[in-house]
């Protein structure tokens, strides 16, 4: 984290912390009292703060857990500190957000292959045509990041032949839709049954890591892309979208078999860069509206 934002230029320190549960199993209210606790302890022993540490979203979160966590330090916090809106970023707009940072971190994953793609000397190097139209993409994961790369890609004209999740993988060497695999998945948790999948696999998800493409983006859990499968990865390039998605053992096989991966570091920048707008947005207690009006002016 601290690299990533050195490279985006982004003056936060890039920590890491968390909470070891599975947010699949608790109730939304048991959800809500955990991230209130973790949040008052954060607050006794001085760890949360616009100046001190501004949480940002990350795995197993969304914009009601960071509202949680802001409005939890505004009712301890509120009187004493003036910046107290500006504790967490990834809140809900009219919270004190602010408009893009839910797809933030794929559309920077997007970028990022867009801008390969548009140098010469990268595409001559793993043997494709320039531009996005009509490359394949396997996408592990299909949350924020994952789901929102996919859908940038899907309209430049790439596409995403399969698709990845924790319990169920599907594949089509034709495409699948993406908005369709997406209200699937919300819909029914697991994309078994989807009508567009030619393949489907449930025991090892993960093997579909393997399947034949030209880009492979893992925007799911760190060390997807190891020792053990590095050498049947069946792809040209890697755009990590995933914070560490690849170990030292499986670079050093990419490397040695000509696969070019854009590190983490620079391909999900982009959620970072949105949190810092949201918290100087807060910094300047500038009420919701006001930039949009100025820009339109």
């Amino acid at each position: 984290m601290t690299f990533k934002l050195a490279i985006a230029d982004v003056p936060f320190g890039g920590g890491k912390g968390g909470i070891k549960i599975n947010p699949r199993l608790l109730s939304k209210a048991e959800l809500e009292r955990v991230t209130r606790k973790y949040t008052m302890e954060l607050i006794k022993k001085g760890f949360i703060g616009a100046a001190v540490d501004c949480l940002g979203p990350d795995m197993g979160t969304n914009e009601q857990v960071m509202t949680w966590i802001k409005d939890t330090y505004m009712n301890v916090k509120g009187e004493t500190d003036i910046n107290a809106e500006g504790c967490c970023t990834g809140k809900y707009i009219q919270q004190g957000g602010i408009g893009g940072r839910a797809e933030s971190t794929g559309l920077g994953v997007y970028y990022c292959t867009r801008e390969l793609l548009s140098y010469k000397n990268y595409c001559d190097k793993i043997k494709v045509t320039p531009g996005i139209k009509d490359k394949t993409f396997v996408v592990q994961g299909f949350g924020a990041v994952g789901y929102w790369a996919s859908h940038f890609i899907e309209k430049d004209g790439g596409k995403i032949t399969t698709v990845i999740e924790y319990n169920s993988a599907i594949h089509n060497e034709n495409g699948l839709d993406v908005e369709a695999v997406k209200n699937w998945m919300t819909e029914k948790g697991t994309l078994v049954g989807f009508p567009g999948a030619v393949e489907t696999e449930t025991k090892e998800p993960t093997k579909f890591l393997e399947k034949k493409a030209d880009f492979l983006i893992p925007a799911a859990v760190e060390k997807s892309l190891h020792k053990g499968n590095a050498e049947r990865i069946q792809v040209k390039g890697i755009i990590e979208g995933a914070n560490g998605p690849t170990t030292y053992a499986a670079e050093q096989i990419f490397l040695r078999r000509g696969i070019v991966a854009a590190p983490d570091l620079l391909a999900n920048g982009g959620g970072v860069t949105c949190s810092y707008f949201e918290w100087l947005k807060n910094l300047e207690h500038i009420a919701p509206g006001k930039m949009t009006k100025k820009y339109e002016e």
